[in-house]
């Protein structure tokens, strides 16, 4: 009894028998997890398409008020940073603490100027007054129910930015046991499904941006 619990690794639950076994199963899970945030996006998606097929003239209108250059360096920074959590995860998966903890620490960086970007952004059009629903008081939009479309701005825009919050939250933790020296070469499951959860709060804003800022 005494020698099945010392080959029993330290970071294998009770409750698998392997480490692949419990790899497999997190990967599992993460990605019906992943596919419930795509269902949940996907209902925005469709009230998207509905509302600018019933108002085609007003949407582009409208977002002729969004800053495209803003949202283009957005979309450079989550790619960078994408590409900064991938190389994290690489580094772990050959036992380099020192690169991983490096690129964790920039991923967390571009995920922070992503939101200090939208930030301004946000705050623009509070002075503009380009708000949701009965709070919207800019006149410079031609086309009926402008507000319609600052509304699905912001319901979009703010999910994802909640998104990216939880996940600076996730790889902030993830860094903190990196530090710590959680993981390693034989053991880097919660590096690898936080990569995951990222690579899709960036894919998502690679759908989000062509489809509120680049309409024309």
């Amino acid at each position: 009894m005494s020698d099945q619990h010392d080959s029993h690794p330290a970071h294998l639950a009770h409750h698998f028998s392997e480490v692949e076994q419990q790899r497999d199963s997190a990967k599992m899970g993460m990605w019906i997890f992943l596919l419930t945030e795509v269902l949940l996006f996907g209902g925005l998606f469709v009230t998207y398409t509905v509302y600018r097929a019933w108002n085609p003239d007003m949407f582009y209108n409208a977002h002729k008020f969004l800053n495209v250059t803003l949202g283009t360096i957005n979309t450079f920074v989550l790619i960078s940073s994408s590409l900064t959590m991938a190389l994290a995860i690489r580094f772990i998966q050959t036992g380099n603490r020192k690169k991983t903890i490096i690129f964790l620490i920039t991923t967390l960086a571009l995920a922070a100027v992503f939101l200090v970007i939208k930030y301004f952004e946000y705050s623009h059009k509070f002075h503009l007054g380009q708000l949701p629903g009965k709070y919207y008081t800019f006149t410079g939009v031609a086309g009926n129910n402008p507000h319609i479309f600052f509304g699905i701005y912001f319901a979009m825009t703010g999910l994802h930015g909640i998104h990216v919050l939880a996940g600076m939250g996730a790889i902030g933790w993830i860094l903190f046991r990196t530090i710590r020296n959680d993981f390693s070469a034989e053991y880097y499951t919660p590096v690898e499904m936080t990569g995951l959860y990222w690579h899709l709060v960036d894919l998502i804003w690679i759908y989000l941006f062509p489809l509120l800022y680049l309409i024309g």
